[in-house]
């Protein structure tokens, strides 16, 4: 697989990562319809909007339908199906429909429930994990176990019953029943269009992913261009600079005034001799002797004897004469020598202002 092939591979994953993550805050930031509908001793479906939904769309007077295998009947009046066209219907069916089994597993099991329960669910209930519609209570800790309840029913009339408010319009469908502590367990949830909405996320994301990429290549050829423009106009400034500044140091000085000049330049950055003895007169301590002075252009050798020699370093790096203080030889003790024989070599700094 070459780069390219990778590249674009690892953006895919990433943009069905990004689509998966985004769709779900995406779809409860929607205002939707919800409805709820109750099931009574007679198999009958009691639907009234929710109390919020029903402060904002107005009253609707309930409608009750019945339920007969896993479908329901007869049709919903005209007003019924169009709140349902793009609401979100919550079914309470009545215990009766489901199995109920209670269950206890060690503490450590709550992290995998999904896999332990639909791998017992043969055993539990009279279907298969793929034939079942089921889910569980709220875990109970009891010491190390944990107990909990499963609420199964057959797959294929949830199904029915939730294709047939699909088949009207709905966005969503949830089944839910109570447990004997009126315990609220949704059993069968589904969205309408789930897969339509991710693939026009999806489109979206990889719009905006090629528009940045776009963009981004745009703003680089064009910062590209701008900067060398600036370099090229910044280089024709600094020319001008030098020009101007020659000409005004020629007319100043004239033909006679350059040996000046070049004497006056000379003083300025050559360091003085007599100044970098007295330098070092005033700055090496009382138990130290400089036996040989060697100044050489800007570089400073020095041979003596002292107690403590390392702390020159540090005295000369602290005056403004000198810079890059160092032992170009090492330190030596001799059996009549009253210190240390050192060998220091520094740079110097010509300490002059302009106007000297």
């Amino acid at each position: 697989m070459s780069i390219l092939e990778q590249v674009a591979t690892a953006l895919s994953l990433w943009v069905d990562t990004v689509a998966r993550v985004a769709r779900a805050p995406l779809a409860n930031m929607k205002t939707v319809r919800r409805i709820e509908a109750v099931e009574d001793d007679e198999h009958v479906l009691e639907m009234q909007l929710a109390p919020r939904t029903r402060t904002r769309d107005g009253e609707l007077p309930p409608c009750r339908i019945q339920i007969r295998e896993g479908d329901v009947s007869p049709s919903l009046p005209a007003h019924w199906a169009a709140a349902v066209r793009g609401g979100s219907v919550e079914l309470a069916l009545r215990p009766s429909r489901f199995v109920f089994r209670a269950l206890e597993l060690p503490n450590r099991a709550a992290e995998f429930l999904d896999g332990i329960i639909r791998s017992q669910i043969d055993r539990l209930t009279p279907w298969n994990a793929d034939e079942t519609a089921f889910h569980w209570t709220a875990p109970r800790t009891a010491g190390d176990r944990i107990s909990l309840t499963v609420v199964a029913t057959g797959r294929a009339p949830m199904v029915a019953l939730a294709r047939t408010f699909f088949d009207l319009g709905a966005t969503s469908v949830e089944i839910s029943t109570a447990t004997a502590e009126q315990e609220r367990v949704i059993v069968y949830a589904r969205q309408a269009g789930g897969s339509a909405g991710f693939d026009r996320l999806r489109a979206c994301l990889v719009a905006v992913l090629t528009t940045t990429g776009i963009l981004a290549m745009l703003t680089a050829g064009v910062s590209g261009f701008v900067a060398d423009s600036y370099d090229a106009q910044q280089q024709q400034i600094s020319r001008r600079i030098s020009e101007q500044r020659a000409i005004m140091q020629g007319n100043q000085g004239g033909a006679a005034g350059s040996p000046l000049e070049m004497l006056v330049r000379r003083k300025q950055t050559t360091p003085s001799s007599v100044l970098v003895l007295e330098e070092l007169s005033a700055l090496l301590p009382d138990h130290t002797y400089a036996t040989e002075v060697r100044i050489d252009g800007d570089k400073l050798q020095i041979v003596g004897l002292t107690r403590d020699a390392p702390s020159l370093i540090q005295i000369l790096e602290q005056s403004p004469h000198f810079s890059s203080a160092g032992f170009f030889a090492p330190t030596t003790r001799a059996a009549n020598d009253p210190g240390e024989r050192f060998h220091i070599e520094a740079r110097l700094r010509p300490q002059f202002g302009s106007g000297t």
